[in-house]
């Protein structure tokens, strides 16, 4: 639940900081904020899941 939360707040302020300064249209944050609900509910979700989960911890498992 933390990486979900955390990917969340960094996604959108990725967006939001595109949209602000990078040429983002209010639109275009809106159809890709669609198309995340509509994943979510997807069949696909699972693997974006894992996928997500397992990029997490190798980022984490990086020493530096």
């Amino acid at each position: 639940m933390a990486v979900s939360v955390s990917a969340v707040v960094l996604l959108a302020a990725i967006v939001f900081l595109l949209v602000r300064k990078g040429g983002l249209k209010v639109g275009h944050a809106a159809v890709s904020v669609l198309l995340g609900f509509y994943l979510a509910s997807s069949s696909v979700a699972p693997s974006i899941n894992q996928l997500t989960a397992k990029a997490a911890s190798l980022i984490a498992d990086i020493k530096f």
